[in-house]
């Protein structure tokens, strides 16, 4: 039997055999050009078909261009799509094959398919090319007066187009006027629909100068226009009526008269089953009622079903952004919707970000009717599987607690918490009950008598230790062993990896020993020695603070540290009101939906922490020269990465190193005790100015926490290795800078204190620029502006070959530099860490 034959397997149209198959098509295409052959149709779609694949996957076909053409002279409508396709993607690119386009084109456009005319007229406009602008007018001015709506409809759309690509021959033409009589004679909805948004944008685009454009602007704004639209909008397509509901909500009517006109005109389109016609309604309905407060009312309880029918139909998608807009509703009148509060439970179905804003709405609804009700169905989100909701619920039982005057069955709710086995429970139960016994210091015995059984070692994260270790020194003297747990956790400082946590630990241990100074002098005197040998700014200067404070007076660091407790009445919001009614003012947008108002998109200010711009202009190269900083130069595209990144993700992580040249007093184990007296007996007296205490004083006071300092500086080791001298004439291109930054680890990374003057003499990058190259530190890359600047530095040391590369980011604001630094020889980078910071530290001081 013979074996079967090999079928020939067809190349897939979007997977070319070789080089040659352009080539082919090409062929094949002239050959079909001009060709009325039966089937000569079906093969030039099969051809056009490949052009148009090979075109959408990247290969360049712009060869058959002139085939294309002259193929294109059918009347099959799908030839005449694909090739207008095929024109437009390739006429942007080469302007030069567009001008082989404008005969056909033109031609297509006095076609007499009304199909066809519309189609080659939206092409010719889609060119985009500026010397083809002539091309355009002719047809344009047709295609406006054209008998079929659809080539009208495309038309005006083509006006918009021809006004971007030259505005001046766009109003030359008077093509603006025709539209306007388009937009109030027209049939065809469509056609004033498009009319209307290209007549907005033009005029929106026109200088705010000229009368001309602010008569125009006026005349859209009037009430003729107004209800002519208004009294059509039931014809126009969904899209549409947004369009002329956007209008409408600019307009301000003469009298309160009109105000009932125009929400009558309405009344209906809150039935509509389209969202976006919904939330466009609701917006008009707001703001042509802002001034009336009793009818803005009445607007929210008539609003008030059509959203919340809204949110229960349709996509989670859909739900969510009619939520956000429900959301900000509820925000500012939530009495209204106090008595609809189950159409914010959650459904086990919905997704977690619906889940998440149905709480904030929860939270905001409850009042002293329903309080109850809510707080047990968010109790039972506690245990809900999704860890994220179950946190966000719990934090809406404490929002709730702090908000209500009867708190009694919330608290013991909170406490409840505190007793289930969950790690994420008691967190965030310890944050709530720490600001609850802020707000309401009578519920203390209550709440102590449950969290003095809470084991420190079980809470791990910061917050939550951080919230056990204020109510330990806040309430130390109801706590039997307080001291104790906090000696334990002064015994685990250096394993304590967050700066809050060691910030709250050391006010917690100030705290304590005023009120039970002999159990607490040994954990303070620890605690002071390790925070001004810790390596966090913040956590060194507050441990300064109070060691100089305790050695000015001790009656005083109580009560600065320890004052009398005062019940705090009203919590910080996180958005200002301002902030809220300027996302209230920009309704039924992305605003509403991320919760920021516009200008925190558009403004550059609010884009992030560091953002540079795209054109590597703006970054300056430094040079070898040590006065002057030269202009920026070009940098090779494949550097433009490293120097404009702000986050590297790096294989090796250093941790950081003090920045402070304070010397830490040594903690001594083996100090005395305190005297079993009164705190009164410990007070050492000074009559000295603020911050020069005796030197008595001071031995005292170390004496006392354990603190011992020698009697003499101890004179420099004889061995001790130089200063670090770097070479001044160093030299580094931008390729071996950014290929040795790739693949050296870091070596150090820390945060630097910039000072005063130094912060003021920083306004341009050039001026750290030259004062750095003064100390033979030399900028690579630079950029930024105020108040983050951000420079790539290289060094080179002056008696080995070892190169110091360093990144540091200046924000002024906060008066920090933080620095990585990279070296070939890594024991260097010390020492080097040491001459940067110098140079750094005398900025702005000549």
């Amino acid at each position: 039997m013979a074996p079967p034959a090999i079928s020939a397997r067809s190349s897939s149209p979007s997977q070319p055999s070789g080089k040659g198959e352009v080539a082919d098509v090409k062929s094949q295409l002239r050959l079909l050009a001009g060709s009325r052959a039966p089937g000569a149709d079906d093969s030039k779609r099969d051809l056009f078909k490949k052009v148009i694949s090979y075109m959408t996957i990247g290969i360049d076909v712009s060869s058959v261009f002139g085939e294309m053409v002259m193929c294109s002279a059918t009347s099959d409508i799908v030839l005449k799509k694909m090739c207008y396709l095929y024109v437009g993607n390739y006429a942007k690119v080469n302007p030069d094959l567009a001008l082989l386009t404008i005969n056909f084109l033109q031609r297509d456009c006095k076609d007499a398919d009304p199909m066809i005319r519309g189609l080659a007229l939206r092409s010719l406009c889609s060119l985009r090319v500026t010397n083809l602008v002539e091309y355009l007018v002719g047809p344009l001015g047709a295609g406006l007066k054209d008998n079929s709506s659809y080539v009208r409809m495309v038309a005006a759309m083509g006006v918009l187009k021809l006004y971007h690509i030259s505005a001046s021959t766009c109003v030359d033409a008077e093509f603006p006027a025709m539209l306007k009589h388009l937009l109030l004679n027209d049939p065809d909805t469509q056609v004033v629909a498009n009319c209307l948004s290209a007549l907005q944008e033009i005029w929106s685009l026109e200088g705010s100068g000229s009368e001309e454009v602010s008569r125009e602007r006026e005349i859209l704004l009037s009430k003729s226009v107004i209800y002519y639209l208004l009294n059509r909008i039931r014809e126009f397509s969904e899209w549409a009526q947004c369009l002329v509901l956007e209008l409408v909500a600019k307009y301000v009517p003469s009298d309160s008269n009109e105000i009932f006109d125009v929400m009558n005109l309405l009344e209906d389109r809150l039935q509509h089953a389209n969202g976006a016609v919904v939330l466009a309604t609701i917006k008009v309905f707001l703001h042509l009622t802002l001034s009336m407060t009793d009818v803005h009312q009445q607007v929210y309880e008539r609003i008030k079903a059509p959203l919340l029918t809204l949110v229960s139909s349709g996509s989670p998608e859909q739900s969510y952004a009619v939520l956000s807009h429900l959301h900000i509703l509820v925000m500012r009148a939530p009495f209204i919707f106090a008595s609809d509060y189950k159409h914010f439970y959650c459904q086990y179905n919905e997704p977690s970000y619906v889940k998440k804003l149905k709480l904030e709405m929860l939270t905001a609804v409850a009042n002293e009717s329903n309080t109850y009700e809510i707080v047990t169905e968010l109790c039972e989100y506690a245990a809900n599987v999704d860890i994220p909701i179950a946190r966000e619920s719990i934090r809406a039982v404490g929002k709730i607690a702090l908000q209500q005057y009867d708190v009694n069955a919330i608290v013991d709710r909170l406490l409840q918490f505190l007793e289930m086995e969950k790690d994420y429970v008691t967190a965030e139960a310890l944050v709530l009950v720490k600001d609850l016994l802020r707000k309401y210091p009578q519920w203390s015995q209550d709440c102590i008598a449950v969290v003095g059984n809470i084991s420190s070692n079980n809470v791990q994260e910061p917050k939550a230790k951080a919230a056990l270790i204020w109510m330990l020194g806040e309430y130390s003297q109801d706590m039997q062993d307080a001291p104790y747990i906090l000696e334990g956790l002064v015994e685990n400082w250096e394993d304590e990896h967050s700066a809050e946590v060691r910030l709250h630990l050391l006010t917690a241990v100030m705290k304590c020993f005023f009120k039970r100074p002999p159990e607490t002098q040994g954990s303070l005197g620890a605690a002071l020695a390790a925070g001004l040998a810790d390596f966090h700014q913040d956590v060194h200067d507050r441990a300064l603070f109070y060691y100089r404070l305790l050695q000015y007076d001790i009656s005083v660091a109580e009560q600065v540290v320890n004052p009398p407790k005062q019940a705090v009445s009203v919590f910080a919001d996180t958005q200002s009101s301002e902030v809220k009614d300027r996302i209230f003012d920009e309704f039924n947008s992305l605003s509403v939906v991320y919760q920021k108002p516009s200008y925190m998109f558009t403004h550059k200010e609010h884009r992030g922490p560091f953002e540079f711009s795209d054109e590597i202009g703006h970054v300056s190269i430094g040079t070898e020269s040590a006065d002057t900083a030269v202009p920026a130069n070009r940098v090779e595209a494949n550097d433009k990465d490293l120097l404009l990144s702000t986050s590297e993700k790096e294989e090796t992580k250093v941790p950081n190193n003090s920045s402070s040249a304070y010397s830490a007093p040594s903690y001594d184990l083996t100090s005395v005790s305190v005297p079993t007296s009164q705190l009164s007996d410990l007070v050492i007296s000074n009559s000295t100015v603020p911050g020069h205490a005796p030197q008595s004083s001071s031995f005292a006071i170390d004496d006392l926490l354990g603190l011992g300092f020698p009697a003499a500086p101890a004179p420099a080791p004889a061995s001790s290795p130089p200063p670090l001298k770097l070479n001044p004439k160093a030299v580094l291109d931008p390729t071996t800078f950014q290929q040795k930054w790739r693949q050296l680890p870091i070596s150090l990374s820390q945060d630097y204190s910039i000072n005063a003057q130094g912060v003021a003499a920083l306004t341009t990058p050039q001026s750290l620029l030259k004062h750095m190259q003064g100390h033979s530190i030399h900028c690579i890359a630079s950029g930024g502006k105020s108040p983050t600047f951000k420079f790539f530095f290289f060094a080179q040391q002056a008696e080995g070959s070892s190169t110091f590369l360093v990144e540091c980011i200046v924000n002024t604001s906060s008066a920090k530099a933080q620095i990585k630094i990279k070296a070939d020889d890594q024991s260097a980078t010390e020492p080097f860490s040491s001459v940067f910071q110098s140079a750094l530290s005398k900025f702005g001081m000549a």
